[in-house]
């Protein structure tokens, strides 16, 4: 098993900016990919973006092309998205998850970060 720490989460403005961190520990040697994913209130939890932790090839939502970032930093088993013009819709909750294999599913999550964007 992986363990997940996210953080970076608060409360911001329309158009600012947020970079969530995911800290990860334990087996972090079987890691595949990870991806963030988000949760907004009475809505479906959804990928939001993916990396491959050898190579760093990403995936987005389309609908936050342009917007968001995934890195990775290796040496500290860490993830981030970088968040930027920020709309009220991206208020969710954030989880980070670990995907162990290419054809398996995301099997160790984070306990979550809550982002507001608000006025």
């Amino acid at each position: 098993q992986v363990q997940l720490v996210e953080s970076g989460g608060g409360l911001v403005q329309p158009g600012g900016s947020l970079r969530l961190s995911c800290a990860a520990s334990g087996r972090t040697f079987s890691t595949y990919a990870m991806g963030w994913f988000r949760q907004a209130p009475g809505k479906e939890r959804e990928l939001v973006a993916r990396i491959r932790w050898s190579g760093g090839s990403t995936y987005y939502a389309d609908s936050l092309k342009g917007r968001f970032t995934i890195s990775r930093d290796t040496a500290k088993n860490t993830v981030y998205l970088q968040m930027n013009s920020l709309k009220p819709e991206d208020t969710a909750v954030y989880y980070c998850a670990v995907k162990p294999t290419s054809w398996g599913t995301y099997d160790s999550w984070g306990q979550g970060t809550q982002v507001t964007v608000s006025s």
